[in-house]
Formats: structure tokens, C-alpha cells, sequence
């Protein structure tokens, strides 16, 4: 079985975090999002994407299984390839090292799958709002998706997997819309087992996003914005919380 790569890291320390990793970044993804700085992966670009077979990923992984913790899957949106996915975690479970998904949790079938295979010891997703501006699609799929992606999180709470709940911060984050979307999410976490990542947005010259009008308007936000963010997660009962160390802070 093969799987639509860009590649790998064999030992990364900033992608599951607190862990060492092995780190693959698969191609495709059903979100537009305006400012992902991996958009070329997520529209397949066949100069950086190409077919792997799992057995060469397997001879990868096994020659740095004793250097890393994780074998983190990204990407792009791994799980439109959830079967090629399953295989090649039920391979690192063989090893003795833990799986990783880093998803947009929009696809809660294809989660479900490896879930209930037992497949998954850590989730990594992002908290993206308001969806409405940072999914980059029509709002009527936008709506689906959002409710998708309460779903997932309920999957992940049953299921007892480790939470790393990143949340992109834009101008689009104001006080208000964080303490909507926390009410909505918030029944849906366990949340002594989840670390929270604010990831402030940033723009050219420190990425290449999709849409760099975008991120002039919406990102490189102030760190006393950053702050009052915060001081709101804390009041919600959230414990650990972590700030993405950017250019600046």
C-alpha cells in the first residue's frame, strides 16, 4: 500500500509537543485554509508530492525508533488516507513507539476507524475560529464541517487519547469569538488531558501562506492580544497552556 507523501524528518523535537518525533507530512486536504503555509502540499503539487510505499517509511522508521517517541502524521489532512494511515501506524505500534495524528478532525468516519483499532495514542488539531473565516470554504460546508469537527472531539474524549488543542491566533480572534467557541468545545474535552498551543498566525517574511492579503490584515498579532486570550482560557478551567515562541515575543 502506498501513501501520497512529502516527505519525512527522522527526528524532530517541535512537533508532538514535550516528545521526539518521526515526522511525515502526507499531501492532500479538504480545507482552504488562508493562511497554511503547506498549501502546496495540501493541493497536491506533484513537484513535492509523490506515492511511497509503507514498506519504505517502515525501513525509515525502524532505523530511528530509538531516537523519538512519536510517529506524528501531518500534512495536509492525513486521514483521506486513513487506510494507507492505519497500516502504517499498526507497523510503529509493532515497534513499541506511539502514534501521533496532527488532522483537521473533519473527517470523524475515518477517525472512528482508527480509533476503534486502537491505532491512535495522540491527537493534535486545530482550533480554527471562527471557522467561517479561517476554513477558507463556502459557508454552508463550513457548517458541516464545524459540526464534524465537534464530533471528532467527542471521539477523542471517549476514546482516552492525549489532546494537543492548537489554536491559530489571528486578528479574527477577538475575546468574543474565543468564548463562544470554548462554550462549544469545552463540555467536549477532557480537560485535564489536553495541552492548549496558541500558535499566533504569521505572514510573509517568516512563511509563504496561501493568501498573503489575508495575512497582512489577520496575522502577526500583538503579544498583549495574545495575553487576554489566555487570562480567557484560564478562566475556563484550562491548566496548560502553552505560547508558540514567535519573531518578536
Amino acid at each position: 500500500m502506498n501513501l501520497l507523501t512529502a516527505g519525512w524528518k527522522n527526528v524532530s523535537l517541535i512537533d508532538v509537543y514535550g516528545y521526539t518525533s518521526f515526522t511525515i507530512w502526507t499531501c492532500g486536504c479538504n480545507l482552504r485554509c488562508p493562511f497554511c503555509h503547506n498549501y502546496r502540499l495540501a493541493e497536491k503539487d506533484p513537484s513535492l508530492c509523490r506515492e511511497i510505499n509503507i514498506g519504505k517509511i517502515v525501513e525509515e522508521l525502524e532505523a530511528s525508533k530509538h531516537l523519538v517517541d512519536y510517529l506524528h502524521v501531518t500534512g495536509g489532512e492525513p486521514l483521506l488516507q486513513h487506510r494507507a494511515l492505519g497500516e502504517l501506524y499498526r507497523e510503529a505500534g509493532s515497534m513499541g513507539i506511539k502514534r501521533s495524528l496532527n488532522s483537521n478532525l473533519t473527517l470523524p468516519s475515518q477517525l472512528r476507524y482508527l480509533l476503534e483499532e486502537e491505532l491512535v495514542d495522540h491527537v493534535a488539531t486545530d482550533l480554527k475560529i471562527p471557522p467561517i473565516d479561517l476554513y477558507g470554504l463556502n459557508p454552508n460546508i463550513v457548517e458541516i464541517y464545524w459540526r464534524r469537527f465537534l464530533e471528532s472531539l467527542d471521539l477523542v474524549r471517549e476514546h482516552g487519547v492525549k489532546l494537543e488543542l492548537r489554536i491559530p491566533v489571528s486578528r479574527k480572534l477577538t475575546p468574543g469569538v474565543l468564548e463562544k467557541y470554548i462554550n462549544e468545545v469545552e463540555n467536549k474535552l477532557n480537560v485535564n488531558n489536553t495541552l492548549v498551543l496558541l500558535n499566533p498566525l504569521l505572514g510573509e517574511p517568516y512563511v509563504k501562506p496561501r493568501n498573503p492579503a489575508w495575512c497582512r490584515e489577520n496575522c502577526n498579532v500583538s503579544e498583549n492580544e495574545v495575553r487576554t486570550l489566555v487570562d480567557i482560557l484560564k478562566s475556563k478551567g484550562f491548566s496548560k497552556i502553552v505560547i508558540k515562541t514567535i519573531p518578536g515575543f
